[in-house]
């Protein structure tokens, strides 16, 4: 079985010889990759990688493989456009602290903890914020810290200023938006932007407020969820997973909901598990994702 593994992600422009090169780095450290992905993108002239390899037997110590890296690539000549290119070195036994962010609903929040529970999630769940207190029993029956925020438009500086707080006092590295049903301000996302959202939508269409009552207005014949990152540009962020169920005319806005609900719980629960293992690289308002 394989032990602890660090993991490199690279989003830089394209050259001949850049997978040879970061292969060298990691073998002339007697380093044993076991799993290497890549990807060109040819418009905008980028190549993505994600490397993994294992952590024993490796020559460098973790607090020195960034640094050692560093050095490599500027005396290889790896990156000639230093300031184009973005990494990112990860190990793939840290354990991410996450703070669930919900409003009324429960099936995204429940779903979420089921899962960390059961192992799925390589994560700790120590707090859960919300602009409601329905949700307090789950949190309470779990042993998460809760704290409810109201949000309203006189005071949402205040609320975020809290919300902030929170994060840091927590020491997060992820929020969720498991159904919060709030837009988050330019300011807080200035400060915080590691945040995932689950959109009852297959977006980018039905962006915003009330999708399912406007597809069935409109008649669809499918219906989607996706989780994307938040940006400042509602519901247009880069997105990680997405899913789709059919519908049919016999089915009325209820029925759309619940189905939809099961999507959610699915799409959202298969993208954080994406961002927990690294496999998401974002480039632009793109992503790939080295599943």
């Amino acid at each position: 079985m394989v032990g602890p593994t660090a993991i490199l992600l690279v989003c830089c422009p394209d050259q001949r010889g850049l997978v040879a090169k970061i292969a060298h780095f990691i073998y002339s450290h007697n380093g044993n990759i076991i799993h290497a992905d890549h990807h060109t993108d040819g418009v905008a002239d980028l190549f993505l990688t994600r490397i993994e390899w294992e952590v024993a037997g490796f020559a460098l110590g973790r607090s020195h493989i960034a640094e050692a890296f560093e050095t490599y690539a500027q005396e290889q000549g790896l990156f000639p456009r230093p300031e184009e290119v973005r990494w990112h070195l990860d190990f793939s036994d840290r354990v991410s602290r996450l703070a669930i962010w919900v409003s009324r609903q429960d099936h995204c929040l429940l779903d979420l903890i089921w899962r960390q529970r059961a192992g799925e999630l390589r994560a700790d769940i120590p707090l859960i914020i919300s602009n409601h207190d329905q949700n307090r029993a789950i949190a309470e029956q779990f042993k998460i810290d809760f704290h409810t925020i109201p949000v309203n438009p006189d005071h949402r500086v205040e609320a975020e200023a809290q919300q902030l707080k929170l994060l840091q006092t927590y020491n997060i590295d992820l929020v969720i938006l498991a159904k919060y049903m709030q837009i988050l301000s330019p300011d807080f996302l200035g400060q915080f932007s590691q945040i995932i959202n689950i959109h009852h939508s297959f977006l980018p269409a039905f962006a915003g407020a009330n999708p399912y009552q406007r597809a069935y207005v409109r008649g669809v014949k499918i219906i989607g969820a996706t989780a994307h990152y938040v940006t400042q540009n509602l519901d247009q962020g880069p997105i990680i997973e997405q899913d789709v169920v059919r519908v049919s005319h016999r089915d009325d806005v209820t029925d759309l909901v619940r189905k939809g609900k099961d999507l959610e719980r699915m799409v959202l629960a298969r993208a954080v598990r994406l961002h927990l293992h690294n496999r998401v690289l974002v480039y632009g308002n793109r992503t790939v994702v080295f599943a």
